[in-house]
């Protein structure tokens, strides 16, 4: 079985494609930075550079790995995503525009250019790695929240639209993984955020200190967790159309069907 991956320079697309590949798979690896698909090639995986900012490159990979499948694509996993901090009205066009890129538009684009194989084929797995940001929003999260709410609005319509194709669309989301998903949001809020002139100074040296924190959030898992809701979507004849991974996304999906959202907002809007 064939299987591409995005974001496989660390944390969960990394430990799944070496897992992967580990359990007899063909894994196809991309990541965004050329120093890191060389890296990859030195572990022993095949790696490719992809950048989802730009067609291009997406058109570029995937050119590679149908060469290597002869088009026999059975798994696409859109995992390569980064979360952008900062208070909604801080966040410039263009910020949110460079959150979607990644998270939405490239990985949309690159998912229409994989379906045409999977439909020739008569079977295919779109897996998305979502998050618990893609059903409940949190303060101070707004670009990536909004960006994981579209995207799981795409994957609903297409779950739908695909119905009878052979093609199974997938969502994962999970809560807390040990990633550099934290080092790389701190970066993007030193970048894009100017914190001396924002209204939300005060609360953003606390926004500083949690991303700049040796500790994990409470009930963070590894990778593993996610490797293995992964593989039931990929091998299951039948696959859940979500698989919630932590206990923060299990207990916010039961509180989001049963409370208002009044008391929603006030259990949201106590989590830093």
């Amino acid at each position: 079985m064939n299987i591409l991956l995005t974001g496989c320079s660390s944390g969960i697309g990394y430990f799944c494609a070496h897992e992967l590949a580990k359990n007899g798979y063909q894994v196809y690896a991309t990541c965004k930075e050329e120093k890191d698909v060389q890296r990859l090639q030195t572990e022993g995986l095949k790696a490719y550079k992809l950048d989802l900012r730009d067609s291009k490159s997406i058109a570029e990979a995937l050119a590679w790995v149908v060469m290597q499948t002869d088009g026999k694509i059975d798994v696409l996993f859109n995992n390569g995503a980064y979360g952008q901090p900062g208070a909604v009205e801080d966040l410039k066009r263009s910020v949110l525009t460079e959150q979607f890129e990644t998270n939405v538009f490239g990985t949309q684009e690159l998912t229409n250019l994989v379906l045409p194989f999977m439909r020739k084929n008569g079977f295919g797995r779109v897996i998305y790695n979502s998050s618990v940001l893609g059903f409940v929003a949190m303060k101070y999260r707004g670009a990536y929240n909004a960006s994981k709410f579209a995207l799981e609005g795409l994957c609903d319509t297409m779950r739908l639209e695909l119905q009878g194709s052979g093609v199974a669309v997938v969502l994962i989301e999970p809560g807390p993984i040990r990633s550099d998903f934290r080092k790389n949001a701190l970066a993007k809020f030193k970048e894009h955020i100017d914190v001396e002139a924002s209204a939300h100074k005060e609360i953003y040296k606390k926004t500083l200190q949690r991303l700049q924190g040796e500790g994990d959030a409470p009930f963070t898992l590894n990778p593993e967790a996610v490797y293995q809701v992964l593989i039931e979507a990929i091998e299951s004849k039948k696959p859940h159309a979500r698989y919630r991974v932590t206990i923060p996304t299990k207990l916010f999906s039961f509180l989001k069907r049963v409370l208002p959202t009044c008391m929603m907002d006030m259990i949201l809007g106590r989590v830093d």
